[in-house]
C-alpha cells in the first residue's frame, strides 16, 4: 500500500469527515488554515484580542494553550466572550501536553483538544532501559487507562481531538523501542488511535511534526500507510514546527506542507513561524490554494495507488548520480551538493547579470552557472560579441536554445570557444533524432547538453537515451507541455518524478536541473511570497526524495535575489548549508521570552557561523528533543532564566536572560565552533 495514490498528479486523500465545532475538516472540505494565541492563557483579554485579530484575518481554527488546570478554566470566559464578539463559528481548540486535568477541564469549553502523545501523562526522563513486552504492555495499559476519560468525555460532548506527535517529544517508551524516528512518531500517534478507537470514538485528526521538513514528509507518508493498513482514513493537519522566522520560515513550510499537499495529503494546515501569529495566515491561505487548484478527487470505483516509482518515501537516499566534472571546479555526483544556476533574461543584459553575480553580498552563496535565452541567430550573434567582452563570475554558460537554433547554427560557435557551455533544449516526445544530432554536437566538440521535456517527452525518447547513454547529459522538466499530452492534471513534482523513473529504467545516472519557472507553477503569482512558495514546493519537495544536481530559480528577475533564494531553499531541505541554522519555536503562551526579539538579537550575534545550527526555544515542552541535530540550544527554563544546551544535554541551568547571549557565544566558542565576523566593507 503507498502513502499516496499518485505521486505523478495531485489526487485527494478521501478521509473521514470531522466536524470542529460547526468548521468541517476532511471529506470534501476545504483545507482549513489555523493558528495559535502566544499570549498568557490566563490574561483573558490579550487571549481574547488575540483569537479576534486571528479569526479577522481568515484564521478558521484557532489553538490556545492550556498548560494547566487554571489555564484550562479561563477557556470558558474566552469562548463566550469570542462568541459575543461575533466569533461563535470559529472552533477554538485547547492546547494540552502534560496534564489530563487540564484536558479534562478544557474540553467542556472548546470544541476541540490536542494531546500530544509524546508528553500526555508522561514525563520525559531521557532514560535508557530495555522494555520487556510485558512492560511495554504495562505502560500500555496505564496510557489506555489515563487517556480513556478524556476520550469518553469527547465523545460525549461532541467534541474534537487531535493527537498531535512533535519529532521533539517522544515518550522515553517510545524512544527505547523505536528510536527518534518517523516510525516512532507514527507509533505514538497510534497507540492513542487504537484506545480512541477502542470506545468507539472516531472525531479524530491527526499531525507529526517536526523542524527538520525530510523528518516530517517521511513521518506523515509513513502514519498514511499505516493507516490505511487498518482500514483508517482520518484527516491530516499539516506543519513543520520551529520552523523560524522571516524567509527561512516561510521556506521550510512550503517545503513540508507543500510537498504532502501536492501529494493529496492534508486537510488543515498551519504554517508556524516566529512572528506575531496573523502574519502566518496569509502564507497557510496561499499554500492551500494552491494547493487546491491542483486537487481533485480520487476516480472511482479504484481506490488502489497508481504509477508508483522507485523512490523509498519512507527513507531518504540520494539518487545515484554518475560522478563527473562539468567544468574545473565544478562536479556533480552523490557526494557532491546540489549546484546553483541563474538566469537572466537576454544576452544583451549578460554584463549587467555578471557585475551583480559579482556581487561582495554572493561571496558565500555564488551562482554556479548563468542560462541566457537564445532565441533567435541574431541572440547568438549578441551573445559571441557580449561574452568575448565580458568576464563572467560563474563556471558553466549555458544556453537556453529555441527549436529555431539548429545544430549547424551553432557548431562554428562550439568548435572555437574555449570555454565549456551548456547547450539547453526542449526536446518532445517524437524528437528523438533531434535530440541524437544535438549530442553527437556536444559530445563532438567538448560541451553538454541540457535535456528537456515532460515526463511523457521523455518516455518517447527513452529509447534515444538509452543508446547514448548519459555521457555529456543532463535532464531537466521546465515545465512545458506538448499539445496532447497525457500529463493532464500532473504537476510540475509529478513530472520531475517520473523523469526520473525513466530514467532510472534505462539505466541513465545523468544529473537531473530542478528548474523553477512560470511554466512550473500552480498559481503563477506577481507577488515575490507566491513565488517564494512555488519554488519552495518545487525544489525542496524534489531534494527531501532525493532529487536534483543543480537547481535554478527562475521567476525572479533579480539575479542576486534568485541566488539567494536558491541556497535558502537548498537549506531549508538540508541539501546545501552555506549560514547558521536556526530552530525557533513559534510564540505560545508557554513561552518564557519574547522569542522574536531574542531570536533577532541571537542571529545578528551568530548569523555568520556557517554550518552551525542553532535552536532557540520558548520552554522545555519539545525543545530537548528538537534540538536533537542542534549543535547548541538556547531554552526557557523559568521567567528570566535560560538553560543552554549542547545537543539534547543541558550543561547550564537557570542562567539570567541578560547573561544568557554572552554565554551561549563562550559555550560555542568552548566546542571550537565560533569564528569571528568579517568586518564590515567601508
Amino acid at each position: 500500500m503507498s502513502y499516496c495514490f499518485s505521486r505523478f498528479r495531485t489526487l485527494r486523500r478521501p478521509t473521514r469527515e470531522v466536524m470542529v465545532g460547526a468548521v468541517g475538516v476532511g471529506g470534501s472540505h476545504p483545507i482549513r488554515v489555523q493558528s495559535m494565541t502566544t499570549s498568557d492563557t490566563q490574561d483573558i483579554t490579550a487571549t481574547l484580542q488575540q483569537s479576534i485579530a486571528l479569526a479577522e484575518v481568515g484564521c478558521e481554527i484557532v489553538r490556545i494553550t492550556a498548560p494547566n488546570v487554571a489555564a484550562a478554566r479561563c477557556l470558558k470566559e474566552i469562548r463566550t466572550r469570542f462568541t459575543a464578539a461575533g466569533f461563535g463559528s470559529v472552533p477554538l481548540v485547547a492546547d494540552i501536553h502534560f496534564l489530563p486535568a487540564a484536558a479534562m477541564e478544557a474540553v467542556e469549553h472548546v470544541e476541540k483538544i490536542r494531546i500530544n502523545p509524546g508528553n500526555y501523562a508522561d514525563r520525559k526522563k531521557f532514560a535508557v532501559r530495555e522494555y520487556s513486552d510485558a512492560a511495554y504492555a504495562e505502560e500500555l495499559q496505564r496510557l489506555h487507562d489515563a487517556f480513556s476519560p478524556l476520550v469518553i468525555r469527547c465523545r460525549e460532548l461532541g467534541r474534537a481531538l487531535r493527537i498531535g506527535t512533535n519529532h521533539g517529544s517522544l515518550s522515553d517508551r517510545i524512544m527505547n523501542r523505536y528510536g527518534d524516528t518517523p516510525l516512532g512518531m507514527v507509533e505514538s500517534a497510534l497507540e492513542f488511535l487504537r484506545i480512541a478507537e477502542a470506545h468507539d470514538y472516531r472525531q479524530i485528526i491527526l499531525s507529526m511534526k517536526s523542524s527538520n521538513p525530510k523528518v516530517m514528509i517521511q513521518a506523515y507518508r509513513l502514519l498514511v500507510d499505516r493507516m490505511a493498513r487498518e482500514g483508517m482514513h482520518y484527516p491530516l493537519h499539516l506543519g513543520v514546527t520551529e520552523a523560524g522566522d522571516g524567509e527561512d520560515g516561510r521556506i521550510k513550510g512550503a517545503i513540508g506542507i507543500g510537498s504532502l499537499l501536492m501529494d493529496g495529503l492534508g486537510d488543515t494546515i498551519r504554517v508556524s513561524l516566529t512572528e506575531d501569529s496573523v502574519y502566518e495566515i496569509p502564507v497557510a491561505r496561499a499554500l492551500a490554494d494552491k494547493a487546491m487548484s491542483r486537487w481533485h478527487q480520487v476516480p472511482e470505483p479504484t481506490l488502489t495507488p497508481s504509477e508508483t516509482d522507485a523512490v523509498d518515501p519512507y527513507q531518504f537516499t540520494k539518487r545515484e548520480t554518475a560522478a563527473w566534472t562539468i567544468v574545473p571546479g565544478l562536479a556533480v555526483g552523490p557526494e557532491e551538493p546540489p549546484r546553483v544556476m541563474v538566469r537572466c533574461e537576454s544576452p544583451a543584459q549578460l554584463p549587467d547579470a555578471a557585475r551583480s553575480l559579482g556581487s561582495p553580498q554572493l561571496k558565500d552563496t555564488p551562482a554556479e552557472g548563468l542560462l541566457v535565452p537564445i532565441g533567435t541567430p541574431t541572440d547568438l550573434a549578441i551573445l559571441c560579441e557580449i561574452a568575448a567582452k565580458t568576464p563572467l563570475p560563474v563556471s558553466l554558460l549555458a544556453l537556453e536554445l529555441a527549436p529555431e537554433i539548429r545544430p549547424d547554427l551553432l557548431r562554428p560557435l562550439l568548435a572555437l570557444t574555449r570555454a565549456r557551455l551548456m547547450l539547453v533544449r526542449r526536446f518532445s516526445s517524437d524528437e528523438g533524432p533531434t535530440l541524437r544530432a544535438f549530442t553527437t554536437l556536444v559530445r563532438d566538440t567538448g560541451h553538454l547538453l541540457a535535456c528537456d521535456g515532460t515526463g511523457d517527452d521523455a518516455a518517447g525518447w527513452q529509447d534515444t537515451v538509452r543508446q547514448l547513454g548519459d555521457e555529456a547529459l543532463l535532464f531537466t522538466c521546465s515545465g512545458a507541455q506538448a499539445p496532447g499530452s497525457r500529463v493532464g492534471r500532473s504537476h510540475a513534482i509529478g513530472q520531475y518524478r517520473q523523469l526520473a523513473e525513466i530514467l532510472r529504467r534505462i539505466g541513465c545516472r545523468a544529473p537531473i536541473w530542478i528548474r523553477n519557472t512560470p511554466a512550473t507553477a500552480a498559481q503563477p503569482g506577481k507577488d515575490f511570497l507566491s513565488r517564494l512558495l512555488e519554488a519552495s514546493i518545487l525544489t525542496g519537495s524534489l531534494l527531501c526524495d532525493g532529487l536534483g544536481d543543480l537547481v535554478s530559480v527562475e521567476t525572479e528577475p533579480d539575479v542576486v535575489r534568485a541566488t539567494r533564494l536558491a541556497y535558502n531553499i537548498l537549506q531549508g531541505a538540508g541539501a546545501r548549508i552555506s549560514k547558521t541554522e536556526f530552530v525557533a519555536c513559534p510564540s505560545c503562551g508557554r513561552t518564557l521570552f519574547d522569542l522574536q526579539t531574542t531570536t533577532q538579537r541571537i542571529r545578528e550575534k551568530t548569523g555568520h557561523l556557517k554550518g552551525v545550527k542553532l535552536a532557540i526555544m520558548g520552554c522545555i515542552v519539545n525543545g530537548p528533543g528538537e534540538m536533537a541535530d542542534a549543535d547548541f540550544g538556547y531554552v526557557g527554563g523559568a521567567p528570566g532564566r535560560i538553560n543552554l544546551y549542547v545537543g539534547k544535554n543541558c550543561v547550564q541551568y537557570n542562567i539570567p536572560q541578560a547573561d544568557a547571549d554572552a554565554r551561549l557565544i563562550a559555550l560555542i566558542k568552548e566546542h571550537g565552533k565560533w569564528t569571528d565576523p568579517e568586518p564590515a566593507a567601508s
